[in-house]
């Protein structure tokens, strides 16, 4: 009843059940590991049984309907986040930093123990369990083909769930009167101010070459195209969001417009605009999907102020846009970001700011608050000194 892993083979977990010892391939995309305890639960499993041996890390494979694990899931988020609640009550925190460290330390718990009720999956993808519902086309879009059975969560199949619906529907951006489709793992461009900033500042004059900057789902570039850029070249480092960006540009008929490359930032030459959305907090992800939010040491930050300058035409402008939530919350004081630009032989031309309109941003229960209550987005115009 313990997991195991090595470099060169895919991590699996092992149980016993009916007396005889089984094991499966273990996935996870958020890079969880495979849980070292695993226990039988199915719909006679009491909901507080569970949650206390999810909190231990003893993990629960379902054997029940389908349904009813989502119930159960469902009774350990109202479990978590009342035990969360409590703990958090009485401790005032000592600062918006401590608030924001304590804020992502529960959360970590809480998804760690929500991880622990698992699924098992056949090699094409279906669930054997009753009443559960065809996720095939989901989990190929999230996993590729399937070779192999193998156990998962539930918490990561319904995550699964919702991006195929994101990736189904898209998501409406008015600046581009048209539809954005984010893949598993890609952000999702659901902030729409940046958007809108991008929008409406002023480009340089003859702008005929645009460089955008981790293009993500390509939302940028499609919008620099449309608003008549000759060429624009975006970049990224991550498969999945090349694959996003070219398959948007495509439906939105950019792909002649844009062209999509794999690169660690700047693409060669120079351009008379290069624009970058980096991730907005420095910190370490915890998952590969929350690289769109976070930014280890500030690292594609520096990368994007240190090198621009050399990758502008005569007469050209970087746009940075970013939040100022680290500021608000005490991890990146303004004053390193103006150093940052001026160590990278830059000059602030304007600063265009946007107040958020998220939900988060008006709800006062939400431990953070203040900070985001103050936020605000800008685009930076920049040039070369």
């Amino acid at each position: 009843m313990q997991a195991e892993h090595t470099a060169d083979a895919p991590a699996r977990i092992h149980w016993t059940e009916e007396g005889q010892p089984r094991s499966a391939r273990w996935r996870s995309e958020s890079g969880m590991p495979p849980p070292k305890k695993v226990v039988i639960a199915d719909d006679k499993t009491p909901a507080d049984v569970a949650y206390r041996l999810a909190c231990e890390g003893t993990a629960l494979l379902w054997r029940g309907d389908f349904h009813n694990a989502r119930q159960l899931l469902q009774a350990l988020a109202r479990r978590a986040d009342h035990k969360g609640g409590r703990a958090k009550a009485p401790k005032t925190p000592a600062s918006p930093a401590d608030a924001f460290h304590l804020h992502r330390q529960a959360q970590s718990q809480r998804a760690r123990t929500l991880a622990m009720l698992l699924l098992p999956f056949e090699a094409d993808y279906s669930v054997p369990l009753r009443r559960a519902p065809d996720v095939k086309q989901a989990c190929n879009e999230a996993y590729g083909r399937g070779d192999e059975a193998f156990v998962a969560s539930m918490r990561e199949l319904l995550g699964l769930i919702g991006a195929h619906e994101w990736r189904k529907n898209g998501v409406e951006i008015a600046a581009l009167e048209a539809r954005i489709h984010p893949h598993y793992g890609v952000f999702s461009p659901i902030r729409g101010e940046y958007v809108t900033l991008v929008a409406e500042a002023p480009l340089p004059d003859g702008c005929a070459l645009a460089f955008d900057i981790g293009t993500g789902t390509g939302v940028l570039a499609a919008l620099l195209a449309r608003r008549g850029v000759e060429r624009v070249v975006a970049t990224d480092m991550d498969a999945r969001a090349l694959s996003c960006a070219r398959e948007n540009l495509q439906r939105l008929g950019l792909a002649g417009t844009v062209d999509v490359v794999q690169a660690d930032l700047f693409p060669e030459g120079r351009a008379k605009l290069v624009v970058c959305n980096p991730p907005w907090l420095p910190g370490r992800p915890s998952s590969s999907i929350e690289y769109a939010v976070y930014d280890p040491d500030s690292r594609m930050l520096k990368g994007f102020l240190n090198g621009l300058a050399a990758h502008l035409a005569p007469g050209g402008e970087g746009w940075l846009i970013l939040s100022d939530l680290a500021e608000h919350l005490g991890l990146r004081p303004r004053e390193q970001l103006l150093a940052l630009i001026a160590d990278g032989g830059l000059d602030v031309i304007e600063r265009h700011d946007v107040r958020p309109t998220h939900p988060r941003a008006s709800d006062a229960a939400d431990p953070l608050h203040a900070a985001r209550a103050a936020e605000l987005t800008s685009l930076w115009r920049l040039r070369a000194l």
